[in-house]
């Protein structure tokens, strides 16, 4: 017989029944039971995400190498292949970087190019370029903000890579990582108004020693921080909405090679040389009286006088900015009140010769003088000086002057102030004339956004590009993509001690200046000029004049009779006829190799190391060439040195002792009397 199927409420299920006659404590160890289920499910599912979702993960992969995302720093990093070595490390700033960029790439119908957007924030696009030589390969960087509050900022890490370029600073390093600056634009500065700002010369170019190197292009408005030893940053101006950050990253299989294939193409291959003969002519600065013309021709006179009695007759006598005005002055003078102001008559060039002379201008104007009160009547000021609200001008301070500034966008303001500079070089029958002040941008000292033709540096940029006009003869006081042009670039003054803003800064500023393409420029005067002062440290004066006979010019702001004895005077004659016999034919065969190639004259120790650690960091000896190492003494009281001899494989001939050594060896404790500087030429 069937059984009767149950009818009306459900009976309780008797595990229901048994849990509910279960005693606490078996309750209790039930729900541990629980829990500890519900921790090893979420373990689990942690433990299978990192697994699926390594560290690391390509962005960009090109043959040589490629871009990846490291999740933990929130950082791009540049690898090289099939090594697997880190060239570069760029922390990104401006985004919520722990957000991991890979799968959600934009661009994937495309392999060249990787793309991803922070909702709300930022978009990155990574992408392949066409290489510059072959064995570097490029990749194109480009940050979009999505608000205007966003402000972008990559940062490159120091940690185990050594930079070099960029900007010169107060106290220059070799390489870079030594050096500190908060962050601000990217323009060229003069020390002297603004001694925490960036030096006169500079390009948007950095080397890693990895064989990275980073470039950004000139439209791209710019910010640089320099932390010592820990980063460089890149970053968009603040306060600017949506600024977009862009730059482009190079891998090379060493320094070496990277600066070959990317660092000689800055300012293109059409490269011109300036007046050689300014290399064999050391330069005297005239301090003598300046009150008025008179007296200024009589000094000169007898500076000239001195320079002879001393058989330093050759060379070229330098007139600062004040002391040419005053002549200029003088020049506008009518000739029947002329005869009557200056009883010396008209400046004849012949009475300092074989001397010549170099005059001073700037494209300032101060605002009492008489050029500038002469624009006005003449109509000129609309136009012809830099201006927020035409025709009223922009003023600013130069030497302690309120001033107006030149406008170099306007043809008529360049023209006039171009002839103005030849009519003065004739008129006072100048070989040289300098330009101070090329440096900087008053509008963004005046922190208003400046017009696109002045974006930058372009206002240095436009001023040397139409200086260069005057022939090879010009002497300019700053350089930014000009590296090509045919003029000389004047080196900040030092101060007169052996510091990193004194001597110990001469032979990075060296290799800056010419790594950046600048090789023809003049450094600070033996001694150091910053304070005016006469060096009072011989043995300072010494190892100065010792290190500038190996560059390009010599220039003396004091005469050695007015410093030190007449062991001195004599080591000065003996320098300057080896810098013309020995440098200058140096320097000579090498500038048409850069006029080739672009190849700096005077290199670092990694030119012929390029995968030595040890030269990296070298910032006291430099090469003329590949031919001519020079380690001078820059420490105070020191008669020994360690020297570095590059080049694994190549024979070194020291001059002073006619010894030979191994490349790639350094030399402990070599001796060097105050007599002697260490020279080693390349014999093999």
């Amino acid at each position: 017989m069937p059984l009767a199927r149950p009818t009306g409420q459900i009976p309780e299920a008797t595990w229901t029944l048994g849990f509910r006659e279960m005693t606490e404590p078996w309750k209790g160890a039930l729900g541990c039971l629980g829990v500890a289920v519900f921790f090893a499910m979420t373990i689990g599912i942690i433990s299978w995400q990192a697994l699926e979702q390594p560290p690391e993960e390509w962005v960009l992969r090109g043959r040589a190498g490629g871009v990846l995302w490291e999740r933990r720093r929130g950082a791009m990093l540049l690898r090289a292949l099939p090594a697997g070595r880190t060239a570069a490390v760029v922390a990104v700033g401006g985004v919520p970087a722990a957000e991991p960029p890979p799968p959600r790439d934009r661009c994937w119908h495309d392999g060249g190019q990787f793309c991803y957007a922070w909702e709300e924030d930022a978009e990155l696009r990574v992408s392949l370029e066409p290489p510059p030589a072959p064995g570097t390969e490029c990749y194109g960087v480009r940050w979009t903000p999505l608000r205007p509050d966003v402000a972008l900022k990559d940062c490159f890490s120091m940690a185990n890579v050594s930079w070099y370029g960029g900007a010169s600073v107060r106290a220059q390093r070799w390489p870079l990582n030594g050096a500190e600056s908060p962050a601000q634009p990217f323009v060229s500065g003069n020390f002297g108004e603004s001694p925490h700002g960036y030096g006169p010369v500079l390009e948007r170019y950095f080397l890693g020693s990895t064989g990275v190197t980073v470039t950004v292009a000139p439209d791209v408005p710019l910010f640089l921080s320099l932390e010592s030893n820990r980063h460089f940053c890149l970053e968009s101006p603040a306060g600017r909405p949506a600024v977009p950050l862009g730059y482009r990253l190079c891998l090379s299989p060493d320094v070496a090679a990277a600066h070959r294939h990317v660092g000689t193409q800055l300012a293109g291959t059409a490269r011109a040389m300036p007046d050689t003969a300014l290399l064999g002519s050391p330069i005297w600065r005239y301090h003598g009286p300046e009150g008025s013309a008179a007296k200024i021709k009589r000094g000169l006179r007898s500076l000239a006088k001195r320079l002879k009695r001393h058989r330093l007759q050759e060379g070229v006598l330098a007139l600062g900015e004040r002391c040419t005005a005053v002549l200029a002055a003088a020049d506008h003078v009518p000739p029947e009140r002329r005869k009557r102001q200056d009883s010396a008559g008209a400046w004849d060039p012949s009475l300092v010769a074989p001397l010549q002379l170099s005059i001073t201008l700037s494209p300032y104007t101060s605002i009492a003088s008489p050029l500038f009160l002469r624009s006005l009547r003449h109509g000129q000021t609309d136009g012809y000086w830099l201006s927020l609200q035409p025709p009223i001008p922009l003023l600013t301070t130069w030497k302690g002057q309120l001033c107006a500034r030149l406008n170099v966008t306007s043809e008529a303001a360049l023209g006039w102030f171009l002839a103005r500079a030849r009519r003065l070089r004739q008129a006072l029958g100048a070989a040289y004339v300098v330009f101070e002040g090329a440096e900087g941008n008053a509008l963004l000292d005046r922190a208003v956004p400046p017009p696109a033709e002045l974006v930058g540096d372009r206002y240095t940029a436009a001023l040397a590009a139409a200086l260069a006009t005057l022939g090879n003869t010009t002497i300019i006081s700053a350089g930014a993509r000009s590296s090509h042009l045919p003029l000389f670039v004047q080196m900040s003054p030092l101060r007169s001690d052996w510091s990193h803003a004194g001597l110990k800064g001469v032979i990075p500023s060296v290799l800056h200046y010419s790594l950046l393409g600048y090789n023809f420029f003049i450094p600070d005067a033996v001694g150091g000029s910053l304070a005016g002062d006469t060096p009072g440290d011989p043995e300072l004066y010494v190892r100065w004049l010792q290190l500038v006979t190996f560059l390009p010019v010599m220039a003396f702001s004091t005469p050695p009779w007015l410093c030190c004895d007449a062991w001195v005077l004599n080591l000065t004659r003996q320098c300057i006829q080896r810098h013309r016999d020995f440098v200058v034919p140096l320097i000579t065969k090498y500038s048409e190799e850069w006029l080739r190639l672009g190849y700096p004259i005077f290199r670092p120790a990694w030119w012929l190391s390029p995968t030595d650690p040890t030269a990296f960091t070298i910032e006291d000896e430099f090469l003329i060439g590949d031919e001519v190492l020079v380690a001078p003494i820059t420490e105070k009281g020191q008669t020994w040195r360690d020297i570095y001899l590059p080049g694994e494989g190549q024979l070194w001939l020291d001059t002073n002792s006619a010894r030979v050594f191994d490349g790639g060896t350094i030399l402990r404790n070599y001796s060097a009397s105050l007599a002697e500087v260490p020279v080693f030429v390349k014999t093999s």
